[in-house]
């Protein structure tokens, strides 16, 4: 079964987009929450390939927009409502992925019983590999942790660098879109929030803190988080295995958007490392 572009409403908070891919059999299977990163969004280049790759192993599958992502509910893909964008931060994307959980796991989901509440993997692309680590060192619930090119410092990312003063003075600056050459809008409001909350979004005590099996999977030739920030990630924590993949880029041989049948081989291989991670009782 492959439901999309299911809405979940909150009160007096932004609607969350998100998708389903799962094998209805009534029995109870590992579920995995996907996260995008930055000036990404559920839909992006070969996701839906990624989703189907995890449902064909009998995982329950779901991948969403966060809700200031710049998406909205009647159009999911790319950035129609940038002023939502504008009001985006960390923290809400933090909050955005323990309602989509909250809700997966209760009564009010119809599917409910199709998930393990004992089997529960976060996989966070790019920036998304910031939050489900933080996420993770913070909830109980999550058994297992997968970054895919994943960050590991919020205050070197560009939303929170630059003019600060100058960026205080306008109250906005903005970021080019290299695709859709939108000029993306950061509110100010984006770096206070970091600044209010920076111990809760420090990256690598976040990483030194997790009790639970993690994997770190990184390009070797990625030009947008470097490889370096892999291996920091993996030395906070000695625990976790660090996967390289060797000759690829951030999106792993992907794009947008994506039309071939098939998924890039080098990010068939990060798919298939996750799988082999996910299915394991024992860490790799």
């Amino acid at each position: 079964m492959i439901t999309k572009n299911l809405v979940l409403y909150r009160n007096n908070q932004k609607p969350i987009v998100w998708d389903a891919f799962f094998n209805p059999t009534k029995n109870p299977k590992p579920l995995v929450v996907f996260c995008h990163g930055y000036k990404g969004f559920k839909d992006w280049g070969s996701w839906n390939l990624v989703a189907e790759a995890f449902k064909s192993e009998d995982l329950f599958f779901v991948k969403f927009n966060f809700s200031h992502n710049g998406g909205t509910v009647k159009n999911p893909i790319d950035f129609p409502d940038l002023n939502a964008f504008s009001e985006n931060n960390y923290s809400k994307e933090l909050q955005d992925l323990n309602d989509i959980l909250d809700y997966l796991l209760s009564k009010d989901n119809p599917n409910a019983s199709e998930i393990d509440k004992n089997n529960i993997t976060l996989i966070g692309h790019s920036r998304g590999g910031g939050i489900v680590t933080i996420f993770a060192s913070e909830d109980s619930r999550i058994t297992k942790l997968i970054t895919w090119a994943g960050v590991c410092d919020f205050s070197e990312r560009t939303a929170t660098i630059g003019d600060l003063e100058q960026w205080k003075e306008d109250g906005v600056k903005y970021v080019l879109n290299g695709r859709t050459k939108q000029k993306m809008p950061h509110k100010y409001q984006f770096y206070e929030d970091f600044k209010n909350n920076e111990t809760r979004l420090n990256i690598e005590l976040a990483t030194k803190g997790l009790k639970i099996p993690h994997i770190i999977i990184h390009g070797d030739l990625d030009p947008s988080v470097s490889f370096e920030e892999a291996k920091a990630l993996h030395n906070w924590n000695p625990n976790s295995k660090l996967i390289t993949i060797e000759n690829t880029n951030h999106v792993f041989g992907s794009k947008h958007p994506w039309e071939e049948e098939e998924l890039p081989n080098k990010l068939k291989e990060v798919v298939d490392k996750s799988l082999m991670y996910i299915k394991r009782k024992e860490s790799l």
